[in-house]
């Protein structure tokens, strides 16, 4: 080094002094390479600044975005709020288009919900940018998009402020994105003039359309795969959704769109004497929920490779939150003193917040049982939390929290115990910690314990769909097996056989018709429910005894 060079041949010098010379020239050196680079300039900590809010007085030039949900879903919520004087638009399922729209410019390493749902937005806006003529300080000004947001151990708590960033760098900043807190219910602070008021009125239009999407997504999935007609539920189910959007939107009776659904789904023709393998599809909600390219149209997927979908339903995910107050509130009474943190319980009393969530937790299920039997969803059983829990907690802890919980550790082990699905597939995001942890690390235990499980995860990336696609099919050719296997056993333990059996065919072409549940294999269910047909073949075959004498 130079200054240590020119001061070599001093032989006065000693160690310390040379020491000192040393640190000098590297300050010397380190500030050169600073100012090289760029290093030494004097910037402000960056954040997230809050966004424009949307108050009152534009209302009426805002249309709000939003999306994320299953495509019934998502209708539907556009029209109860259009109902209570809202300008809404849904945003379409997204495509690879909006991941790509998503990696361009979003930041590196994300996880797909990220990727697709701010793509998915800023090709929208693009639209409506390059397509439609409209100004960029026109579409923020007019526009904005409302998202749910969380916290806890994955990212999700940080993607509203990616979707910022990513709408900056695409030309939208200053774009508003409002997040809507899954944990605070009706206490979320809107401010006196903001024109989104989230009262009473608002989650309870909100949660009709969940509660009504989710019973026309299982009749779709219950009916579609023994469809006659190929083609018929989706054309019944999408006259049944405008049906239920014009009452939303309009406000007006919802009772009778739905028994007007009904009339519709009652005309689809349907066999349920075809023998196909039942899979249920779990994990972490957004890669489960979504039916587009974000989980490879996974749902559309196993129903063209001749499978019955079993789908979880949103209701499901609200009954998880109020069991998770439940639980937290009873967690915390036996505590010395009660806390003062977010859920703590000081000055409040415990034991009437535990009757609010008993009440919240049983108006739901009454809610959906009563549009579910008005639309003609029989048998169908909302899942009890509390057994959930139960049978997870040997395996993964109540306590931890992040995606589904202990939900798809306990919802793997009742499919099989209480042999419900043939098959079970648990999909998440590529670098999902929670779901990745429980799918890679636990699950593989639960298999070992139930060696007769056929369990699947795959991680989604928004490529990679002919590998996703090829274990699926591996995997799938094993529960058909089973599948055929308990129709083989019903058929024998009857004594009937398969042609029979279509001979009279009537329970198992009525479509909204619910048969006992035996096996996991609709059709063999069908076989165990058929009371009257064994008598009518009992008369039939005396018949034919008759007419040979």
């Amino acid at each position: 080094m130079k200054l240590i060079k020119d001061h070599s041949s001093d032989k006065d010098m000693n160690q310390t002094d040379v020491v000192q010379l040393f640190e000098e020239e590297m300050k010397r050196f380190k500030k050169e390479q600073e100012a090289a680079l760029g290093l030494n300039q004097t910037k402000s900590q960056w954040f997230d600044p809050v966004p424009r809010q949307f108050f009152a007085k534009d209302k009426d030039s805002t249309t709000i975005l939003f999306g994320g949900l299953t495509m019934a879903h998502d209708y539907l919520v556009e029209g109860a709020l259009k109902g209570l004087g809202y300008n809404v638009k849904h945003m379409e399922c997204p495509d690879t288009e909006s991941l790509r729209y998503g990696k361009e410019f979003g930041n590196r390493g994300q996880c797909n919900p990220t990727y697709f749902t701010v793509g998915n937005l800023i090709k929208y806006l693009t639209h409506l940018r390059d397509i439609e003529g409209k100004s960029e300080e026109e579409i923020v000004r007019n526009y904005l998009f409302i998202t749910s947001g969380s916290c806890g151990p994955c990212r999700f708590g940080t993607y509203v402020t990616e979707y910022r960033k990513a709408l900056r760098d695409a030309g939208f900043d200053g774009f508003r994105v409002l997040v809507f807190q899954q944990q605070s219910g009706l206490k979320q602070a809107t401010g006196e003039e903001s024109a989104l008021k989230l009262d009473s009125s608002f989650f309870i239009s909100f949660l009709k359309a969940v509660l009504i999407g989710d019973i026309l997504n299982a009749l779709g999935y219950r009916i579609r795969p023994y469809e006659v007609v190929a083609g018929s539920t989706n054309a019944a189910l999408d006259r049944c959704k405008q049906y239920l959007y014009n009452a939303f939107s309009n406000q007006k009776s919802l009772i009778r769109a739905i028994y007007r659904c009904r009339k519709e789904l009652q005309a689809v023709k349907v066999d349920r004497t075809i023998v196909k393998p039942k899979v249920s599809i779990i994990g972490e909600f957004w890669a489960m929920t979504t039916e587009g390219d974000g989980n490879y149209r996974l749902q559309q997927f196993l129903e063209e490779e001749g499978a019955e979908v079993d789908v979880q339903s949103m209701t499901a995910w609200i009954l998880y939150l109020i069991w998770e107050g439940r639980y937290d509130t009873l967690k915390r009474i036996n505590l010395r003193r009660a806390d003062s943190g977010g859920k703590g319980l000081a000055e409040k009393n415990p034991q009437m917040h535990l009757r609010m969530l008993q009440f919240a937790d049983r108006a739901v299920r009454v809610m959906f049982q009563t549009y579910a039997k008005a639309m003609g969803l029989r048998g169908y059983h909302l899942p009890d939390m509390e057994e959930i829990a139960k049978a997870a907690h040997n395996h993964y802890n109540n306590h931890l929290r992040g995606g589904e919980g202990h939900m798809e550790v306990g919802k793997l082990i009742l499919n099989v115990v209480k042999r419900k699905v043939n098959m079970t597939i648990s999909v998440k995001p590529f670098g999902c910690m929670p779901s990745s942890g429980v799918s890679d690390g636990v699950q593989s235990l639960i298999t070992e314990l139930h060696p007769e499980a056929i369990f699947l995860p795959i991680e989604t990336t928004g490529d990679g769909a002919i590998n996703v696609y090829s274990r699926i099919q591996m995997m799938l050719f094993k529960a058909k097996k089973a599948a055929q296997k308990e129709f083989d056993e019903a058929l024998i333990k009857k004594g009937v056989t398969v042609e029979k059996l279509q001979l009279n065919n009537s329970k198992s072409s009525r479509p909204l018709q619910t048969v006992r549940h035996v096996v996991a294999c609709t059709a063999a269910n069908t076989v165990y429910s058929k009371k009257e047909f064994f008598k009518q073949f009992s008369f039939w075959r005396n018949k034919e005894e008759m007419e040979s004498i």
